[in-house]
């Protein structure tokens, strides 16, 4: 950082406070020299004109031939449809990739509202990344990827020009204005050097840099490159060699309009709705490149490619859709092809499919395996006719209605010459199955297997909130204050700042440092709310480091101890707030039958929407709320509750003391993951005391204070989710205390 010499004090005090240790390592001057000084031998090992470092170097220079890509033919004459379904759906490009997006915290900040996972079921298909610019704005950003590197061995500019037109369709999911507000960064990949790829990479940047995105109207602002991707090495006497072919990852950005607008591919089960896929292939069905070609080890092929006029016609179409409410779902087709994605949108809605391109032109394998850019919409079938002349208008785009979906769990898809059948069950699976088995080889391979058996039951009805009380709507004159405690590496205080907030609270930030040098006084707070995050990375325990700062301390000690014996005082401890908590608990009235916190019984960090069931309790937080049941983010890697003997986790609950426990898709208590994220004993996942005024949980509350913080919530739950209720109530507890 360079930072002015006035700033430095200011600085400072921000490093101390956030326990961040940094140095003054020197100074900019008007001479252009570099100058190391060395303390210890008092000399200068570096004195050098700047001119050496930044002087002008020589432009280099590439030389290559011009050579016209060639490829052989895909040959799929003799491949069967139904073995090449589940090969391709075994790809990693194509399948699930749940076990990568769960060990990611993805609520954290309380402002994302589109993350991966979609429906009742948490299937991971959205390629849209949406969050809100602020907790009262209904405005904010999206950003997704695009990426098609194989097509680049077949044709590189090509393989550019997918990239970027899957970023396009990617982001049309979100509520995105105009296409000129699109932002692209470009990561350029390739072996500088080698072959032929010097002329790759020259007309690859040619075509992206001159011709395509000029005439999309979008620029590449920014973008990084690595130019060495092939390796060399001997291996028992022989040259071996790896080399990666040119490659262009295209991330995209966009201001969107509303963050509540957002299509999923998720299928409404509802009758009169049609299925329409939109071809930006404009009726060409090219395989080169494609997962179907590798899973039979063939590249050759022409490759897929798309026109810049035809993408924007798109947009342009799609956007008036959106607009017009007729959209109920929206998945764009990519790696796997019209296959993977019809069958992404009826997993995310647990329903079949009856489909039919017989009457398009092609085979079967060309129609459903090639990967030409488009998207596949839901409709009402009122719609149908209003909804193809609004395409064909915008461009004469060729769309074309493919089917219906079904109430069953059958999957039926005719095409030219047969009709291929399964279930939907067996085809989750079969897309699922990578996922699963590397799941099974990093994690606790009972618990991966626990999930991966759930997507065969056909009965099972998703997650399913229950609530059994109305909201809160009273209004206060004043805003009691309410200290949001953190430390070094937490990292969910704004949120509990804003649920509290929306409850009618003063929020005040409250380092543990300002408690030890007098800054801030506990004693000036009528609640106390311990963050989420990973205090001290967690080195010494979840939570445990934070909390022996304070057990070691004499007057940090005092002064919890203090506020904890108040009696008109609250505290709240949430995920790493509520292992520190829990580790304090000899200093809380009342909190003896408290767990410690230990590794989740999978042995990774889990980030997932599950289900909790409110009891009864004495807690203050959940006042009128028991014998609900809400939909709740965790994020965490130690959240298993620990009994110092078994017995007490049942005593616990006899002597309600156990606000919330985690129950399945059934409603039942469970102990199954990921239902139970982290295999706490009775589903137990948070704790009062004997009078309620503390209460700790692991689940993230204050990370769905409101509905679209959550990745799916019944559509009649208004902006603010059920759970605004619990810090309504911590409100409500504290104007009861002042009469």
């Amino acid at each position: 950082l360079a930072i002015n010499d006035e700033n430095l004090p200011g600085f400072e005090a921000i490093c101390d406070r956030e326990r961040c240790p940094f140095a003054v390592v020197g100074k900019a001057t008007k001479n252009q020299q570099l100058v190391l000084h060395d303390a210890l031998f008092d000399n200068h090992p570096i004195n050098m004109p700047m001119s050496v470092l930044f002087g002008k170097p020589p432009k280099m220079t590439k030389d290559f031939k011009l050579t016209k890509p060639s490829s052989g033919p895909f040959d799929f004459e003799q491949i069967d449809l139904s073995e090449a379904v589940e090969r391709v759906l075994h790809v990693p490009s194509v399948g699930s990739k749940k076990f990568l997006i769960t060990i990611g915290d993805r609520t954290v900040g309380g402002l994302i509202t589109r993350d991966q996972m979609v429906g009742p079921w948490q299937v991971p298909v959205s390629d849209v990344a949406v969050a809100a610019s602020a907790f009262d704005a209904a405005y904010g950003e999206a950003m997704a990827m695009g990426e098609r590197t194989p097509l680049a061995i077949i044709d590189a500019p090509a393989s550019a020009r997918i990239a970027i037109g899957e970023t396009i369709t990617n982001l049309l999911a979100a509520d995105i204005e105009k296409l000129s507000d699109i932002k692209l960064s470009a990561n350029w990949m390739a072996a500088s050097g080698y072959g032929q790829e010097d002329e790759k990479l020259f007309n690859t940047v040619k075509a992206v840099g001159e011709e395509f995105c000029p005439a999309l109207g979008l620029t590449i602002p920014v973008g990084k490159d690595s130019l060495s991707m092939r390796t060399l090495w001997q291996e028992d006497g022989k040259d071996k060699s790896v080399t990666s072919p040119l490659s262009l990852i295209i991330s995209g950005f966009s201001p969107v309009k509303h963050v509540g607008q957002t299509l999923t591919p998720q299928l409404k089960r509802q009758k009169d709705t049609v299925l329409l896929v939109i071809d930006l292939g404009n009726g060409q069905h090219r395989l080169g490149g494609s997962a179907l070609a590798q899973t039979y080890n063939q590249i050759g092929g022409e490759a897929p490619d798309v026109e810049a006029k035809l993408l924007k016609q798109f947009f342009l179409a799609v956007t008036a859709l959106k607009q017009s409410g007729k959209i109920l779902a929206y998945h764009d087709r990519s790696d796997g092809g019209l296959l993977a994605t019809i069958l992404e949108m009826a997993f995310a809605g647990r329903c079949g499919l009856d489909v039919d391109v017989s009457q398009l032109v092609g085979s079967g394998l060309e129609l459903l395996f090639n990967e030409e850019l488009g998207a596949v919409i839901q409709i009402n079938t009122k719609d149908q006719v209003a909804v193809i002349q609004q395409l064909q208008r915008a461009g004469n785009l060729p769309v074309h209605v493919i089917g219906v979906p079904s109430l069953s769990s059958e999957i039926t898809i005719k095409y030219a010459g047969g009709t291929y059948r399964n279930t939907r069950a067996q085809l989750e699976r079969w897309w699922s199955d990578t996922s699963y088995n590397l799941q099974k080889l990093r994690d606790d391979p009972d618990c991966a297997e626990q999930e991966y058996v759930r997507i065969s039951d056909g009965q099972d009805p998703g997650l399913t909130p229950l609530v059994t009380f109305e909201p809160s709507i009273t209004k206060y004159n004043s805003g009691p204050k309410v200290a949001i405690l953190r430390e070094q590496g937490v990292n969910g205080h704004i949120e509990m700042a804003a649920a509290f907030d929306r409850a009618g609270f003063t929020c005040v930030d409250v380092h543990l440092h300002d408690l030890m040098n007098g800054k801030a006084a506990l004693s000036d707070f009528k609640g106390l709310a311990v963050c989420g995050g990973f205090s001290y990375g967690d080195v010494l325990g979840a939570g445990e480091g934070w909390a022996k700062s304070i057990l070691f301390s004499q007057g940090l000690r005092q002064q919890f101890s203090d506020f904890f014996e108040r009696s008109d005082t609250f505290s709240l401890g949430v995920c790493n707030g509520c292992q520190m908590l829990a580790a304090l608990k000899e200093l809380i009235p009342g909190a003896d039958a408290w767990p410690a916190f230990l590794k989740n019984t999978s042995e990774q960090f889990e980030a997932r929407l599950v289900t909790v069931q409110i009891n009864d309790s004495p807690s203050i937080f959940f006042k009128d709320m028991a014998g609900s049941r809400l939909l709740v983010p965790v994020a965490h890697g130690e959240g298993r509750a620990h009994f110092s003997k078994p017995p007490a986790a049942k005593q616990a609950l006899k002597n309600k003391l156990v606000p919330l426990q985690y129950v399945d898709n059934y409603s039942h208590i469970t102990e199954a993951y990921p239902s139970n994220p982290n295999g706490s004993p009775l589903g137990i996942t948070a704790l009062t005391t004997l009078d309620g005024r503390a209460t700790i949980l692991m689940p993230h509350p204050e990370r769905s204070f409101m509905s679209r913080q959550l990745s799916w919530h019944p559509t009649e739950w208004g902006p603010d989710s059920p759970w605004l209720k619990l810090f309504q109530n911590a409100r409500q507890w504290v104007e009861n205390q002042n009469k």
